[in-house]
């Protein structure tokens, strides 16, 4: 249930600074993953808008920043140059759905799976992935290729050596400010800071103005639009259009829900607090439906963004809903202002958001930590970097847990003892499961055992299916030798469940524990 946010004088001003720091850097990255889309940039800004707002006032992580992200740009692109925008806006309804009903169904609470090693692999490659980004800063389009890609190069080098001065300049005043106060935001000093000097000295460098210009090949380009107005998408409501939108909201679903809410995880640690991962489901669902009938193209938490409110003292709702405003204002009424913001300035404050993103005390955990922990932090970062946040995460949790299943898998042993010339007994212990199956087959003598041969499972625990499996497997062995196996400590539902072996095993029921195996049958 929403709870109407409790604001202090203290919080209000830092959350309202802290939300126009955000919202002047919301701008170029909302027009570059517009592009990246290949949508008009108003579609990204918009998108940036509604996000933002809506999972600030309704979400599940106060102080997140979410907008329009690189991460979900990449996969609606062939959508849009295959079936047109009408369809993305469909998508992304779609993609809304099916993210509130994770959260109905309290599906967020599956982030908690995710290893440290994995999140720390992930924001690290993240990290990286933002400082790479801002490179195409430092370069202007020229031109278009004979397949329709846009060419690129560098900039002039005089524009390259005043753009680094000023990039220096902003990270020092960001880095030092706080030092002497903390009254304002370091970075929106550095911003202002910065733009003042810029058009002062009347320098040759980029700004805002110059970058939409570049994007789009239009001398008169500019952020400047009106409110987003209420349509349906233009798509056929047929089982057709299903089809062809489904699988993209699906992964647009993934990829936004677990950027968002690892991003609330790091976030979580970092202020030692506590944010709801399935508020922030529904959150960003609705969010993301609205953007569907509202012509936005979609988004998800920004780790980047998010970073910069935290780093700005925003800790409270409302600095997302200044960000956003801020946002909807630059477009509506100020964007002669935000226009002349030269990118240097945004670019400093991004590597300074790199710089405290990236654990680099992950470089001293992995000479410390098991050495598979140091594969998959490294292995997720390069994922992240070279693919995307959701395959990354996927290859991060399933080695993680391939590998517990395999330390696991050496942990099943049993003590023998040889009661009487035809009697045996092993004393199981450790987990019995599909890694360690073949390790649990291996213990036992089945042609130089005596006649009767007891199995006792107090010290174990059968697991799933496979370990059923398995048992089954060793009594067929020990019936084609005419021996009789006895199964001592085995739960009723394994015993039910043995079904190859049937009645000519023997399983003692009066000590037999409780416990459910987690097989198909049992859903």
């Amino acid at each position: 249930m929403f709870e109407f946010p409790k604001f202090t004088k203290v919080s209000v001003k830092n959350d309202v600074l802290s939300g126009l720091t955000v919202a002047l850097a919301l701008v170029p990255e909302a027009v570059a993953f517009a592009f990246v889309a290949g949508v008009e940039p108003m579609i990204g800004l918009y998108a940036a808008f509604m996000v933002g707002l809506i999972t600030a006032v309704f979400g599940g992580r106060p102080g997140m920043i979410s907008g329009a992200t690189g991460a979900m740009a990449v996969v609606m692109v062939s959508l849009v140059a295959t079936h047109g925008v009408q369809y993305l806006f469909a998508a992304v309804l779609l993609t809304g759905l099916i993210q509130v009903l994770a959260g109905v169904f309290r599906l967020g609470k599956f982030i908690r799976i995710v290893p440290h090693s994995v999140m720390i692999g992930f924001v690290n490659g993240l990290a990286i992935v933002i400082f790479l980004a801002q490179f195409g800063q430092f370069k202007e389009k020229v031109g278009v290729d004979e397949l329709g890609n846009n060419l690129y190069q560098w900039l002039p080098a005089d524009q390259l050596t005043i753009m680094g001065g000023l990039i220096l300049l902003t990270m020092a005043i960001i880095h030092f400010l706080p030092k002497l106060t903390t009254a304002v935001p370091s970075s929106l000093v550095a911003i202002a800071t910065v733009t003042l000097l810029a058009i002062g000295l009347d320098l040759d460098t980029r700004n805002v103005q110059d970058y939409l210009v570049n994007m789009t090949g239009d001398i008169n380009a500019t952020v400047q639009g009106s409110l987003p107005s209420f349509a349906l998408p233009e798509v056929p409501l047929s089982w057709e259009t299903l089809q062809i939108i489904l699988p993209y909201s699906l992964i647009l679903a993934a990829v936004g829900l677990i950027e968002s809410l690892l991003t609330l995880t790091v976030i979580d640690e970092m202020t030692e607090s506590h944010g709801n991962s399935n508020k922030e489901c529904v959150a960003q669902g609705v969010a993301n439906m609205t953007n569907g009938v509202f012509g936005g193209m979609g988004g998800c938490a920004m780790i980047g963004q998010s970073m910069i409110n935290i780093n700005s003292g925003g800790r409270g709702r409302l600095s997302g809903i200044t960000a956003a405003l801020g946002l909807l204002a630059f477009i509506l009424f100020a964007s002669s202002i935000i226009e002349v913001v030269p990118l240097a300035a945004l670019v400093g404050v991004m590597f300074i958001v790199v710089l405290g993103t990236f654990e680099w005390a992950s470089f001293k955990v992995m000479r410390k930590v098991p050495k598979h922990d140091a594969f998959v932090i490294v292995l997720v970062t390069v994922v992240t970097v070279f693919t995307d946040l959701a395959v990354a995460v996927f290859v991060g949790v399933i080695v993680s847990a391939l590998v517990f299943a395999w330390q696991h898998a050496k942990h099943i042993y049993a003590d023998s003892t040889q009661v009487d010339e035809d009697h045996k007994v092993y004393q199981l212990h450790g987990p019995l499961f599909f890694g360690s199956v073949s390790h649990f087959l291996a213990l036992f003598d089945v042609k130089n055992d005596p006649k009767d041969v007891i199995i006792d499972f107090a010290g174990s625990r059968v697991v799933d299916h496979s370990a059923l499996e398995a048992i089954d497997t060793l009594a067929e062995r020990y019936i084609n030798q005419g021996k009789t196996l006895h199964l001592k400590h085995l739960s009723p539902e394994c015993r039910q469940l043995l079904t190859r072996a049937g009645d000519l095993v023997e399983v003692n029921l009066i000590e037999d524990p409780n416990y459910k195996v987690m097989t198909d049958s049992l859903g």
